[in-house]
């Protein structure tokens, strides 16, 4: 197995505001998990991509209920400063929810020679899960990674992570929690058990 970490819309936009207002918000919560998944992955040199939400001004996202944040070229789309990025991490900016949709995450996972995605961040009904999706619709085995994802309730959360582990995927799709990752990562890379 080779892993790559996909870390999802940690922003300042979308962290930042819970932050400030609330240290119980469930975005909050998982910074020390991803904290711990980043420096792991960090030790072993294996690649990190940060992919971020990067608006444009009157974005077709806003017309609903989205209200405008994100917006490309201001300090609102920068990964919070609690995670890093480290200068060896990629960021990629997305438009839409999931991380492979019109970028090139494809191509340079596979010019990585990376088999398996290791998916984390916010929300995950939303560009966790159709970052995770769409990256198995493209090949490759997939870990959410389930206390290093979070959605605005954690009721919302545990009832989608439910759902994924419903699905017949497994294991190309699997969901892992933090500790049993990092146990069984040095293993999965050496075995390709993953």
């Amino acid at each position: 197995m080779k892993p790559a970490l996909i870390v999802v819309d940690m922003i300042k936009d979308n962290v930042g505001m819970h932050l400030s207002r609330n240290k119980s918000s469930e975005f909050v919560k998982i910074i020390p998990n991803l904290q711990k998944l980043l420096n792991e992955f960090r030790k072993r040199n294996l690649p990190i991509v940060f992919a971020n939400d990067s608006f444009m001004e009157g974005d077709l996202l806003f017309s609903g209920r989205m209200k405008p944040h994100a917006i490309r070229g201001t300090s609102g789309v920068r990964v919070t400063e609690e995670l890093g990025p480290e200068p060896s991490d990629m960021l990629l900016e997305k438009r839409r929810f999931s991380a492979f949709f019109k970028t090139d995450l494809d191509m340079t996972l596979r010019l990585w020679k990376i088999d398996t995605i290791v998916t984390t961040g916010i929300a995950t009904p939303g560009c966790v899960y159709m970052t995770a999706m769409d990256g198995f619709a493209y090949d490759f085995k997939v870990v959410i990674v389930e206390d290093c994802c979070a959605a605005h309730k954690p009721e919302i959360h545990e009832a989608f992570i439910k759902a994924i582990n419903m699905m017949p995927l497994e294991p190309m799709v699997r969901i892992m929690k933090l500790n049993a990752l990092l146990t069984d990562l040095d293993m999965l890379l050496t075995q390709n058990i993953c």
